[in-house]
């Protein structure tokens, strides 16, 4: 079988990865239903063309394991589904005909909506299983898996998608090995074809020539699978929300108070084999923009652990920093309590996988995939030129990368200035604090100091030694400076003068 071959015969490690899994997931579906069951969605598309030559091959192989092929393949019977539309491409409606006719394709073609069509197939064919061309990115994608039954409201079939994982790079890694035939509009610059509506080709491969007649590459030669939409009308909307569940804008909560917690992730911190360096430093980033810190947490490299914290503060706090536990390693667990906390899958994303593909290169193959792997439908990534990842934001938990302070340093100054023009993360009225010191005992300042905090309750009054015979330092900290200086007036008056001198 000749897409078979050129897939073993690739020297891409990936793409055959890609293929084993997808083949595999065909195989199993044509074991657990028959023939006259399955179907096949087909709409002229890039990933739907090679869902095709992925089902030829699988339905091959898989007659071959029941020793019943003849050693080629003449015929593909299983059903195909065509939805015909007014606002379809004519080169779309041309490459389908042409493409059932050349591999003998028992076309149905539907001119209804997707939905109604589907319903009267449905009823006048024994269909339980249809094959998808979805993939992760795609609207339509998410919660799906392999195998996912069709949602509440729809006639009930099982929805097959064997190219759930593959990438935009995938899709054209498969069509260009194998030498597959594709709609000419793909050669015209178009990367992602809808409805002639709300499709141009993408301005990403466009070409000027001579005439000055605006031409374009190929949409294989788009370096960057991330922009495979990038020819799509869109409607724009605020895709970033304000801190926690409200809707006031940055300047209603310039005079309120806004909360945080720090997680860190990290068996070798509880076991006290490094010393983390990152959770001081972000904690005095964090107070650096008037906000106040309300605890900060190490787990053990553990998904429920890593959930079982993230839920408790997500729901408590405006925002939860965390880092450790990212990456590819058996420990980097952070990305999955993450998505467990907030009740979703993990799915590959495609943007964060060319990032990824562009930082590491070959060494991101297919077995690696799960470095790419994100909370499903929560996960923005908040992208800056200084930054060769971006950061990972699921709605108010943010996902710092950095390893030492240094990165941490960088990571937070890029976010402090994305957060300028998204204002996700408002930098309030600072924090003022003034410190005093005094030989005094603690017995003869607990009562004064607990009576001066019912005073004073919106400000934080601390008190410390460095060493147990060394003085004890007070300190005073709050928003309000005013507030302050009556504080250590009125303290300074319960004891003789000269009792307690300021630190600066």
């Amino acid at each position: 079988m000749e897409i078979d071959k050129a897939i073993r015969e690739s020297d891409d490690r990936r793409l055959k990865t890609k293929y084993n899994n997808a083949i595999y997931v065909i195989k199993r579906a044509l074991a657990l239903y028959s023939i006259e069951e399955v179907a096949f969605s087909f709409n002229g598309g890039k990933d739907s063309t090679v869902l095709l030559h992925l089902l030829r091959a699988g339905y091959f192989l898989h007659k071959m394991e029941q020793k019943c092929s003849n050693g080629g393949l003449t015929s593909f019977p299983i059903r195909t589904i065509y939805f015909e539309s007014s606002a379809a491409f004519p080169e779309i409606n041309s490459f389908t005909y042409d493409t059932a006719s050349s591999y003998g394709l028992q076309l149905d073609i539907i001119s209804s909506d997707f939905k109604s069509g589907l319903e009267k197939l449905l009823k006048a064919n024994p269909i339980r299983a249809i094959f998808l061309g979805v993939r992760i990115g795609d609207p339509t994608a998410v919660g799906q898996e392999q195998f996912s039954p069709s949602s509440p409201g729809w006639p009930p079939f099982m929805r097959v998608n064997p190219i759930l994982d593959w990438s935009y790079r995938d899709v054209w890694a498969f069509i260009l090995t194998c030498k597959v035939q594709y709609c000419s509009l793909y050669d015209q610059g178009y990367t992602s074809i809808g409805s002639i509506h709300d499709t141009v080709p993408n301005a990403l491969l466009s070409i000027s020539d001579s005439c000055c007649k605006e031409k374009f590459k190929p949409a294989y030669l788009l370096s960057d699978g991330r922009l495979e939409r990038a020819g799509r009308a869109k409607k724009f909307s605020s895709s970033i929300n304000n801190v926690g569940n409200g809707s006031g804008s940055v300047d209603s909560h310039k005079s309120s108070l806004l909360v945080a917690s720090v997680i860190a992730v990290g068996e070798e911190i509880l076991f006290g084999t490094v010393e983390d360096q990152l959770g001081p430093s972000l904690r005095r980033k964090i107070h650096s923009i008037g906000w106040s810190v309300s605890q900060t947490v190490v787990v053990q490299n553990d998904k429920d652990s890593v959930a079982e914290e993230v839920e408790r503060r997500k729901s408590t706090n405006d925002m939860v920093f965390i880092y450790g536990g990212v990456g590819p390693l058996h420990s980097d667990v952070t990305l999955a309590g993450v998505a467990k906390a907030f009740g979703v899958r993990l799915a590959p994303d495609e943007e964060f996988e060319e990032y990824l593909r562009h930082l590491i290169s070959d060494h991101c193959t297919g077995d690696q995939n799960e470095m790419a792997l994100l909370p499903e439908g929560i996960t923005e990534l908040l992208h800056h030129e200084k930054l060769a990842v971006p950061l990972i934001k699921c709605q108010n938990v943010i996902i710092f990368t950095a390893t030492n302070a240094t990165e941490l340093d960088k990571e937070w100054d890029c976010l402090i200035e994305l957060t300028r023009s998204c204002g996700f993360l408002p930098t309030m009225v600072p924090y003022v604090s003034k410190h005093l010191q005094t030989n005094l005992s603690d017995v003869e300042t607990a009562q004064p100091l607990s009576k001066l905090c019912l005073e004073f309750p919106d400000l934080n009054i601390g008190c410390y030694r460095k060493s147990r015979k060394g003085p004890l330092i007070i300190s005073f900290e709050g928003k309000d400076q005013t507030q302050i200086e009556s504080a250590v007036e009125s303290l300074c008056k319960l004891f003789h003068p000269g009792t307690f001198s300021g630190i600066h």
